[in-house]
């Protein structure tokens, strides 16, 4: 990540491990949370298709309110229900047959899986079957959007983590609009976007979702789930198990409806890490204000005498308090305290 280098040596302990050029060593001189500098802003304001599930969380941190506003054409896409298998070999089996199916009849394909481990191991399986996939995961940025814009052509297979390629609309029938392979795609029912797994996020869900269906094109989306993924075990598959056969699916809004609200737990738990974050950065802030007002301050001044001397007086006034209050000395033994004329006549009494 450009710009982006570890601490204390260790990003110069892999680049000499790796035989690449030495360079020198970073240092992080302040830190501040993500929620503290955007409310840095005087206004803030943004606009994103995927923030509805979020505008709790805007509305707490942020104090902004989160707007749904329609779509510029009815949205057509065929949102199908989440398909679970008992194993993960009876899953990745459905999708490799699911995509051959709709790729022998022209039909472009979409496929998001959650890491660049399982999106080699998906490409190895189509190949295997003889389906030609482009593979994106987030490792070549400026050719995978030209890629992944090419996603809507006449039987494209493209094979994507999350990450790549967001952003980039997937126009059908190919990225320079044609008319005769648009309807060509349109008849096929347009772009399939297929999820090998749900994230822990709605949100990226509704990202991967999101590919399809955009401006009244035709479009369907559908996950496929197995009771060994991450989010099935936080949902209590176990439970489920004793009542499936391996290569049989269930298929259920029910089913879908209950790992929705698994995955608003997790949102909620992740949620609450970051609130707890921010309550700490919060204490940090008060501090960061002040020595970054003393900052300014030093730096805009032509002469610091005055500041200099205004801070001595401040920290002798507060350690003689300390030690003087109310201009008395302070007893530790239980006896009435001294004011300063009584400590100066003990002094000259005393033999020492």
């Amino acid at each position: 990540m450009f710009g982006r280098r570890w601490s204390d040596g260790l990003h110069q302990a892999v680049e000499a491990k790796e035989g690449v050029t030495i360079q020198q060593e970073s240092k992080t001189l302040a830190t501040i949370s993500f929620q503290n500098y955007f409310r840095m802003y005087e206004h803030l304001s943004g606009m994103t298709g995927t923030a509805a599930t979020e505008a709790e969380e805007f509305r707490k941190i942020y104090k902004t309110d989160v707007v749904v506003i329609p779509t510029n054409k009815k949205m057509i896409r065929i949102d199908a229900s989440d398909v679970i298998y008992k194993t993960l070999r009876g899953k990745y089996g459905a999708i490799v047959s699911e995509i051959e199916q709709r790729h022998k009849k022209g039909q472009p394909v979409l496929v998001g899986t959650t890491s660049i481990e399982k999106n080699e191991m998906l490409a190895e399986l189509l190949e295997r079957e003889g389906v030609v996939c482009q593979v994106l995961n987030a490792k070549q940025h400026e050719k995978e959007a030209h890629i992944i814009a090419q996603a809507g052509r006449v039987g494209a297979v493209t094979v994507a983590t999350n990450m790549a390629g967001r952003g980039v609309d997937i126009i059908l029938g190919g990225h320079q609009f044609n008319e005769t392979e648009y309807q060509k795609v349109v008849k096929t029912g347009g772009l399939c976007v297929l999820g090998t797994e749900r994230h822990e996020s709605r949100r990226i869900d509704n990202q991967l979702r999101g590919r399809a269906g955009r401006q009244g094109d035709p479009g369907e989306s559908r996950f496929y789930l197995s009771l060994d993924d991450d989010l099935m075990r936080i949902f209590g598959s176990v439970n489920i198990a004793r009542f499936m056969e391996e290569d049989m699916p269930i298929e259920h809004k029910w089913i879908s409806k209950a790992i929705e609200n698994a995955q608003r737990k997790v949102e909620g738990h992740n949620y609450d890490i970051r609130k707890h974050l921010l309550e700490y950065d919060d204490v940090m802030n008060q501090q960061r204000k002040v020595v970054y007002a003393w900052r300014k301050e030093v730096l805009s001044r032509g002469e610091l005498r005055d500041m200099v001397f205004s801070m001595v007086s401040e920290l002798a006034g507060a350690i003689a308090e300390d030690f003087f209050p109310g201009g008395k000395l302070k007893r530790t033994d239980g006896q009435r305290s001294l004011n300063v004329k009584e400590l100066n006549d003990l002094s000259n009494s005393s033999p020492s």
